[in-house]
């Protein structure tokens, strides 16, 4: 594909759902289908930033939370219910819904989308959709990511041993450094005392030849606010399985869910990393006081392989027009960001020491993206015409906050999500034209290529944790990357396997796809071992498994098949967060909250699965 003649990316694989019309599809409403138009937005070429520290200024504020979610679709093949909220109505989120990356609930996907790449020319400029429509246009513009599983359009060209249950330690610890484990949840761990529902089936007693087992199922034992509470992770450290919720932190064994340590939080968490850094530590974000409305500003170090806390500290709070923004943290190499829609501050991860803050003038940060060695800053610039919002991406110096080169978008055009840090796959989306687009840069901040993903539709799932007029780039399921591709899940329909597709990150364009097996839906989550580590979900009559798909392509090979006998206790984890470690995989809620106290305590939070 010939690079356009400038650095903005043209507008992406189509627009995200309009919430009112649409195709009958995963949970949403039926209505004709929309033909996006796709003006041609060639890109320019990357910047180099002066001295100072480019990047744009205050992020504008999002609009409202908008419409009620419509139903996700299960993994039984029929829609997911959320879980009641305090009144016995739906509570998914903290507002009785689960809120898309812009603050209003995930919408289905939609079949139009920009054109792919044509000839230089003609009236407006030609430029690279300019031809057929499609779906994918150029995944340098292309994914709108949403809260839970969104779908958006893109346009363009063994053992058999049964568990032994243990008892379960009854010692509490604290934020001060305890890491003693606290008996925060109720162990089951297939050994005949229950299946988590209330009966007393063994969880393994039904399990096939070639199936794996069930290590331990656990429930809620956390007194919940009425409204309930996000859950963050798992996140798998060693031989430990690591979540937090509301007001702590805890960390369980990965072979048989028992508790090792707990670390207590003095308010209720409000913003955590996506991952935990290499060595195992990680930074939590809580309100600063139990007031409603609290500022996210406190910061909590932990080791997460031992359960230590470690250093505290507060973020400055933010002032002028946008100081009502939430901070969202990201970690890069030994830096943890604190960032929000007027100010950004990077911390040592190590101890604390504050290494860089916003810019006073010129391109701002609202949000970064981590990885082991690599810091990706989001920003804001000046564009001197309050109609034309100018992004711009760029890689920062972790230790200094200074980018290296700088990226901009076509005005108008958002940075919504980082895909992937190393190599940078950027999701950027137009929000008044309910447009979208995805894209790939080099090493040194030139544009590297477009996805173009025809006519299919792609969802990709970002999680539902609630964040005010913040964004947090990172954390999404249904992508992955490698040096040279870029592999993508498309979106599920009743009874239709799902695919995923691999896209040359030179050009952008498929090379494969790889069919789910049976009528399952599978979902990327990361590069395992110089492949495609995806999650095949469960559906009524099968269980989940975990499996993998060679970079040349091909069928997924299964690594783990969880068993048919237990595939409604495990497709019933709602907006469920996924981890696989030491030949372990894990499922847990996004989520709990329920109708009453006794009810709460009954939730299912975390499952584990191995050979």
């Amino acid at each position: 594909m010939t690079q356009p003649p400038s650095n903005q990316p043209p507008g992406g694989f189509g627009a995200p759902q309009d919430p009112n019309q649409g195709p009958q599809g995963t949970g949403g409403t039926p209505g004709p289908p929309q033909a996006p138009q796709m003006p041609p937005v060639p890109p320019q070429a990357p910047q180099t930033p002066p001295a100072g520290a480019p990047g744009p200024y205050g992020q504008q504020p999002q609009p409202g939370y908008g419409y009620p979610q419509q139903p996700q679709p299960g993994p039984y093949g029929y829609p997911q219910q959320p879980q009641p909220g305090p009144y016995g109505q739906p509570a998914p989120g903290p507002y009785g819904q689960q809120p898309g990356p812009y603050g209003y609930p995930q919408q289905p996907g939609h079949p139009g989308g920009p054109t792919p790449p044509g000839t230089p020319g003609g009236p407006g400029g030609g430029g690279p959709f300019k031809g057929r429509t499609g779906l994918v246009a150029a995944i340098a513009a292309g994914a709108v990511l949403v809260a839970a599983v969104t779908t958006w359009a893109v346009v363009g060209g063994g053992d058999d041993e049964e568990p032994v249950a243990r008892p379960t330690a009854t010692a509490s610890g604290s934020a001060s450094g305890s890491a003693e484990p606290k008996p925060s949840e109720s162990v089951d761990q297939g050994d005949g005392s229950g299946d988590g529902t209330g009966g007393s089936d063994d969880l393994n007693a039904d399990r096939k030849p070639g199936e794996a087992k069930v290590n331990w199922l656990l429930k809620n034992d956390v007194d919940l606010p009425r409204n309930g509470a996000d859950v963050h992770g798992p996140w798998i450290v060693g031989d430990t399985v690591v979540k937090a919720m509301y007001k702590g932190v805890d960390g369980y064994s990965l072979k048989d869910g028992s508790p090792k340590w707990h670390v207590d939080l003095p308010f209720e968490l409000c913003a955590v990393p996506a991952e935990p850094s290499a060595n195992g530590l990680m930074v939590f974000g809580y309100a600063e006081s139990a007031k409603d409305g609290a500022k996210c500003t406190q910061l909590q170090q932990i080791d997460l392989k031992t359960g230590k806390a470690g250093w505290k500290k507060a973020v400055p709070k933010p002032k002028g027009l946008f100081a009502f923004s939430d901070n969202t943290l990201a970690i890069g190499g030994n830096t943890v960001t604190a960032s929000g829609s007027s100010s950004a501050y990077g911390f040592s991860l190590t101890d604390g020491r504050q290494l860089f803050a916003s810019p006073a003038d010129g391109c701002k940060p609202f949000a970064y993206a981590g990885g082991p060695a690599k810091l990706i800053g989001a920003y804001n610039c000046p564009s001197g015409d309050v109609n034309k919002k100018v992004q711009s991406v760029s890689e920062v110096d972790p230790n200094t906050g200074k980018p290296k080169w700088s990226f901009k978008l076509q005005p108008n055009w958002e940075v919504d999500k980082v895909y992937s840090v190393d190599p940078l796959v950027v999701s950027a989306t137009q929000r008044e034209e309910k447009k979208w687009t995805v894209f790939a840069l080099n090493p040194n901040g030139s544009l590297r290529s477009q996805i173009q993903g025809g006519k299919d539709k792609f969802a990709p799932s970002c999680g539902g944790s609630f964040v005010v007029f913040g964004r947090n780039l990172q954390g999404c399921t249904g992508v992955a990357a490698d040096a040279q591709r870029f592999y993508m899940a498309t979106e599920t329909a009743y009874g239709v396997p799902n695919e995923v597709i691999a896209f040359d990150l030179r050009n952008g364009k498929p090379v494969w796809r790889s069919k789910a097996p049976g009528e399952q839906t599978m979902t990327p989550l990361r590069m395992e071992g110089g492949e495609v580590l995806v999650y095949v979900e469960p559906r009524y009559d099968a269980g989940g498994a975990v499996a993998t798909i060679a970079p040349a392509g091909g069928a997924p090979k299964i690594q783990l098949q969880h068993p048919a006998g237990t595939s409604e206790i495990e497709g019933s984890f709602y907006s469920a967060g996924y981890a696989y470690g030491g030949g372990t995989f894990v499922v847990a809620s996004g989520r709990v909250s329920a109708s009453n106290d006794k009810d709460e305590k009954q939730v299912k939070t975390m499952m584990a699965f191995s050979k």
